[in-house]
């Protein structure tokens, strides 16, 4: 038979398996009510992992719309709360964008989003202390909003680098920049350069702002913290609070406080690194050591809250090219949000949001009669067939494990194995990790220790190429995974015995993802 003869056929299995799933129902699972819809993208003409993602349509992991220039990345993201509605305000790379400006998009469910076209603060074109913006927040305070914002120097022949400047307004929409007001980095600090990522906060108690700010100190890494009058006449540098024990860092960006329990947490994000936190029984510490939370894909997280859950608003990072096989490194990338929970002993848990979960109701078939399989692996990685691939999809189930090697979920790159896209679990190592070309490229990893012989419940939720797994209660790793649409998700082991338990696949109806969106 010629070679168009199979090809054709390639794409018209590609096709089939996609909008119709992976087997017929019968045995264990004759009795589900599986979804017959034909909404899920057929992604067998996309050959190429760029023109994949060029197709996709996010819609819980917001992405500026494309425009002219290029296509626009959100950048550290400045939620704020008020009267049912998240502001999830943004620095937007790229695009019709002027040095990374402020830019805002709204929402009231992590589902659907109205992005504003206009900059809510923008970078000054004609030079000067904020000719580039950086990260900052929203304090209401008698019914005044203030932007607290980094200004950076477009140029050396400033004094200092960067410089906190405000800007207000009478609603959260829209913002004027004070002219005249700025905060420069104290003379304590013996440095003009890294001074930025204002967080302000409205003590009632006191009638003032208080602010934390990330800087260096004697070469080390630091958080700061101002105390404001409300009218911001005057303002008082109240020190150090938190320094990297680590050593690590040049900054801890991104900073940002809250109350859970009866515990106060500070989260940031190191340089280049990942999400941490420690805990105090004060607002401003002394606290404990710090610890990581999620990969180095989940960055620049900082939390929002609405009165009865708490979120951690991020960005998930991009691969510079859609087709590397080496790297998801790329400043910049997709709005992602996760719930996040208060451990018993006081850890935080990043979990899904709970509207994900309750979107994705339509059942998909798996790729065998079950809803378990058993795999033993030795030597060699051994895999089975379980899922598919489509634009958004949730999977879980559970797993229980009796070795010491890996184990987890491996994308069909390009139909070879060794270019496999893998989320493993390694219990020997204590790590959740993202690995490409069948293990040998590591990209990022969490922490997480598990116990031979227990059960755990597990959830992966994926739209277009960001996705995240959670280990429930236990871990969560934010991922990146290009060009593995309409293809096949393997369960692998190698090494370990695992035995997957209640596996079920879910895709969101198109009313769920679009009723809103107009």
């Amino acid at each position: 038979m010629t070679k168009r003869f199979w090809a054709v056929f390639l794409v018209l299995c590609l096709t089939v398996s996609l909008l119709a799933g992976c087997s017929s129902s019968k045995g264990p699972t004759a009795g589900i009510d599986f979804a017959k819809v034909d909404y899920d993208k057929d992604f067998a003409s996309l050959r190429t992992p760029g023109s994949q993602e060029e197709a996709y349509d996010y819609q819980l992991f917001f992405l500026p719309e494309k425009d002219s220039v290029s296509q626009p990345y959100v950048g550290d993201p400045m939620p704020y709360y008020e009267d049912g509605v998240f502001y999830l305000y943004y620095l937007k790379e790229a695009g019709d964008s002027y040095n990374h400006s402020i830019y805002l998009t709204t929402t009231t469910d992590f589902i659907t989003y109205t992005e504003y076209d206009d900059p809510v603060i923008e970078a000054s074109r004609s030079g000067g202390q904020d000719g580039w913006v950086g990260t900052g927040s929203v304090v209401k305070v008698d019914g005044k909003y203030y932007f607290f914002y980094t200004g950076h120097a477009g140029s050396d022949s400033y004094e200092f680098k960067e410089k906190i400047m405000v800007a207000v307004g009478d609603s959260p929409l829209s913002f004027t920049k004070m002219d005249g007001w700025e905060l420069t980095p104290p003379s304590d600090l013996g440095q003009k350069n890294d001074f930025r990522d204002p967080q302000a906060y409205y003590n009632e108690e006191t009638g003032r702002i208080e602010m934390t700010v990330t800087a260096a100190q004697s070469g080390v890494a630091r958080i700061i913290k101002f105390n404001l009058s409300k009218d911001l006449s005057d303002s008082e540098y109240e020190g150090v609070i938190m320094t990297d024990p680590t050593g690590d860092f040049w900054n801890l960006e991104c900073s940002d406080t809250f109350k859970l329990g009866d515990k106060w947490y500070i989260t940031y994000s190191g340089q280049d690194d990942t999400l941490w936190y420690a805990y105090s029984d004060e607002h401003y510490g002394p606290y404990s050591d710090p610890v990581r939370i999620d990969g180095k894909l989940f960055y620049a997280a900082k939390h929002v809250e609405d009165g009865v859950n708490s979120y951690m608003v991020g960005w998930a990072r991009r691969s510079e090219s859609a087709s590397s096989t080496q790297e998801v490194s790329a400043w910049g990338g997709n709005l992602i949000v996760q719930q996040l929970e208060q451990g018993a002993d006081g850890r935080l848990i990043l979990k899904p949001v709970d509207a994900y979960k309750e979107a994705f109701t339509d059942r998909r078939e798996l790729c065998f009669d079950d809803v378990a399989i058993s795999i033993a692996g030795g030597s060699k990685y051994v895999y089975e067939e379980a899922f598919t691939a489509y634009e958004r999809f949730m999977i879980t189930g559970e797993f229980t494990f009796t070795g010491t090697g890996s184990f987890g979920l491996a994308f069909d790159y390009n139909g070879r194995a060794d270019k496999y896209k893998m989320i493993s679990i390694d219990p020997a190592n204590g790590t959740l990790s993202l690995k490409f070309n069948e293990g040998t490229t590591p990209i990022t990893e969490t922490a997480v220790q598990l116990e031979t012989g227990k059960t755990y419940s597990f959830t992966y939720l994926q739209e277009g190429s960001v996705g995240t797994f959670y280990i429930d209660g236990e871990a969560a790793l934010t991922v990146r995974l290009y060009g593995v649409s309409g293809k096949s998700i393997r369960v692998f082991a190698s090494g370990n015995t695992v035995d997957w338990t209640n596996l079920a696949e879910y895709t969101m109806p198109m009313e769920a993802a679009y009723e809103n969106a107009a």
